[in-house]
């Protein structure tokens, strides 16, 4: 029982940016991240390090970035079911079982949010490391078009190559930042500001993607692979030639035993080099034999 008062105190000292806190506005922060930080902690997701300061300069951690991600986009495992309960040092080489921050790796690995397995949970993220923390949460949960996006970066070649996409995305929707001469300034250190404006704008965002707009029917067959395992094969309708796709973009357990299966149609687009053969789109993934297909194509 002292050893897990221990943890949570800790966890509450190191974290208390992102523990529930007081609704008074901080007197160090500045109009430009004001009204994010209040938003967020009004919400739950932030607070300060004491009732009057939220310290926006201060520098932030892997694990209170995860954590802050799994709080801001409500990531559990409640709907996920397992023969035997993940521990945290089964996933990540460096995150101990009874670290306070155990529980949000492993919510934040199985939502689908992309952290290196050897990754140092206390060393301080840079602005590139956060943008790819965040895309792939905020990728995944608002199911945003494929679309290709022209660099708008002074310093693009700075970025380091896996993070591009990512810092490429959060700019182009606005999510992130440039400065004043249009450098994202990829490994500099991140601020506890910028985190909750981010977090915020990513927020944002999701709640303007509109519902999709079904332009024609899939149909699912279920394959028995053996008495855990079920092969899914989504079809689109007969196409007059190639180029056209179907692509699952993500599986969502319920906790009443459905698995939704998000989908995303793309058609080959004008002057597009395609087959000129009569062409069925199929995409095959594999769920628990234990639950029930649902299909849902994704936002647009």
């Amino acid at each position: 029982m002292k050893k897990k008062l221990a943890v949570a105190l800790s966890a509450t000292m190191i974290m208390s940016s992102l523990s529930l806190g007081s609704a008074f506005a901080f007197s160090d922060v500045d109009g430009s991240q004001a009204a994010a930080i209040a938003k967020l902690q009004a919400s739950g997701i932030v607070s300060g390090v004491d009732a009057d300061h939220f310290v926006p300069l201060g520098k932030i951690t892997y694990a209170e970035s995860v954590q802050l991600l799994v709080r801001a986009f409500g990531y559990n495992l409640d709907a996920m079911r397992f023969k035997q309960q993940p521990v945290a040092s089964q996933l990540f080489t460096n995150v101990g079982d009874s670290a306070w921050y155990a529980d949000a790796f492993i919510a934040a690995h199985y939502n689908g949010v992309d952290i290196p397995k050897d990754v140092n949970p206390n060393a301080v993220v840079t602005r590139e490391q956060f943008a790819q923390l965040l895309d792939t949460a905020f990728e995944r949960k608002a199911q945003l078009p494929m679309i290709n996006i022209k660099s708008e970066l002074k310093d693009d070649s700075a970025v380091t190559p896996g993070y591009q996409g990512s810092v490429l995305r959060l700019v182009h929707y606005k999510v992130a930042d440039l400065d004043k001469d249009g450098l994202f300034n990829p490994q500099r250190e991140l601020t506890r500001g910028e985190s909750a404006v981010w977090v915020y704008n990513a927020l944002n965002v999701m709640a303007t993607v509109k519902p999709p707009v079904q332009t024609e029917k899939v149909t699912f067959n279920v394959e028995k692979v053996n008495s855990e395992v079920n092969k899914v094969t989504l079809s689109r309708e007969q196409k007059p030639t190639g180029g056209y796709r179907i692509a699952v973009t993500n599986i969502q357990f319920k906790v009443d035993g459905q698995a939704v299966i998000q989908y995303r149609l793309q058609d080959p687009a004008a002057g597009d080099m395609t087959t000129q053969a009569v062409t069925t789109p199929t995409a095959v993934t594999y769920v628990p034999s234990s639950y029930e297909v649902v299909l849902e194509q994704a936002a647009q």
